[in-house]
């Protein structure tokens, strides 16, 4: 029989055993479908990054028409006006005890400086930045409510000496919003999840496979068949591929698309081929890591010690453009900062492998790399 035949009989039927270990390692199994379903709806589902009913209280000394009409604006869904506070004590108490995360203090002579239009009328927010991201979004709401209530009046100071405001010159920012027109956040999230999870599945069932055959002692009986490094090794990545698309069709045609219509304007094709390439490129890094692990335990810890700044660092959850210049220098080495730049262009804005090819050639060769330091390392441990 030819040679090739045969050692390609051989890989199947090894990758095959490594399949109905998996479906036997009901702990595993059920970790594999659970990311792949369950934790993709509790991502579309969870925190939203939006300002969502933050509670205000306001300190009106003034009470007129004027400062009315603006406390008024705090409107649901961004704020929530919890009511009036006379005492500003009593209103920083709030604040501090958290029962409140915004108070406006709007001064007695508010109406009557608008009314004068000689000197800037001034109010004081006061907002809870202990949590940043909406303390930040906060406060740049209510400047934007501020900036529309003082552009309304002095409209009105101008008519009312007779100016024409529509001869005013003006600027219009016109903001046009592509690729997720109604900032449709279960798009994000879930695609954020998903690139997020298959990061720790292609680098955990390798590592663990591999790991599991030092434990039962099999990896020996493995290396006295007529079996090569090499081939055990294939073996592994192929079974751990088949899982890893299995598990993105369900993500994608069972949660994403069905019940949040998520997207997919690019070729499916080329975005399966796509993550069979990046599962290759982290069951490199999942087999370079158990070579180095004696038990599951260990395995683990490595596992979470490279998974943690590869996603975190990675540009899913934070934009990179914040990072400092030697951290992004830095991540062009992890194969999830190219994937995530590929799931995005596919699915979102239908890209094609004219925009993508700098990021695929990333990913081959960072996923040839650490193949072969994987193969290396396994060669010297057991041979």
């Amino acid at each position: 029989m030819n040679p090739y035949v045969v050692w390609n009989r051989q890989v199947a039927a090894l990758a095959l055993k490594e399949l109905k270990q998996l479906w036997r390692d009901r702990g595993l199994f059920a970790f594999v479908v659970y990311v792949f379903t369950v934790n993709i709806i509790l991502a579309a589902g969870g925190v939203s990054f939006e300002l969502n009913h933050v509670p205000v209280v306001v300190n009106d000394d003034d009470r007129s028409e004027a400062s009315r009409d603006l406390a008024y604006r705090f409107q649901p869904p961004y704020f929530s006006v919890l009511g009036e506070i006379s005492d500003p004590k009593q209103a920083l108490q709030m604040l501090d005890r958290e029962q409140a995360r915004v108070l406006l203090e709007i001064p007695n002579d508010f109406g009557e400086t608008l009314r004068e239009g000689s000197r800037p009328a001034t109010v004081q927010l006061l907002v809870d930045a202990s949590h940043a991201n909406s303390g930040y979004l906060a406060a740049s709401y209510a400047a934007s409510i501020a900036g529309k209530f003082g552009a309304e009046w002095s409209q009105r100071n101008l008519a009312r000496e007779g100016i024409n405001v529509s001869a005013i010159p003006r600027v219009e920012n016109r903001i046009r919003l592509w690729h997720n027109a109604d900032l449709n956040e279960p798009w994000f999230h879930t695609i954020a999840e998903l690139t997020t999870m298959m990061t720790v599945v292609c680098i955990l069932l390798p590592a663990a496979a591999l790991v599991r055959e030092k434990e039962r002692g099999t990896i020996e009986q493995l290396l006295v068949s007529p079996l090569s490094p090499l081939q055990v090794m294939l073996a592994k990545i192929i079974a751990m591929e088949v899982v890893m698309l299995a598990g993105v069709a369900v993500a994608l045609f069972g949660i994403m698309q069905p019940m949040y219509h998520v997207p997919m304007k690019g070729s499916l094709t080329l975005l399966f081929a796509l993550t069979a390439i990046f599962a290759f490129t982290n069951a490199g890094l999942g087999l370079t890591a158990a070579t180095f692990a004696r038990n599951s335990g260990q395995t683990g810890l490595l596992i979470l010690l490279i998974v943690m700044p590869i996603v975190t660092l990675s540009g899913t959850w934070t934009p990179l453009e914040s990072m400092p210049g030697w951290l992004q220098t830095v991540m062009t080495l992890s194969p999830l900062r190219h994937f995530v730049d590929i799931v995005y262009s596919i699915l979102l804005r239908g890209a094609g492998m004219g925009v993508l090819w700098q990021s695929v050639l990333a990913m081959i060769a960072l996923g040839a790399v650490l193949f072969a330091l994987g193969l290396v390392r396994f060669r010297r441990q057991f041979t």
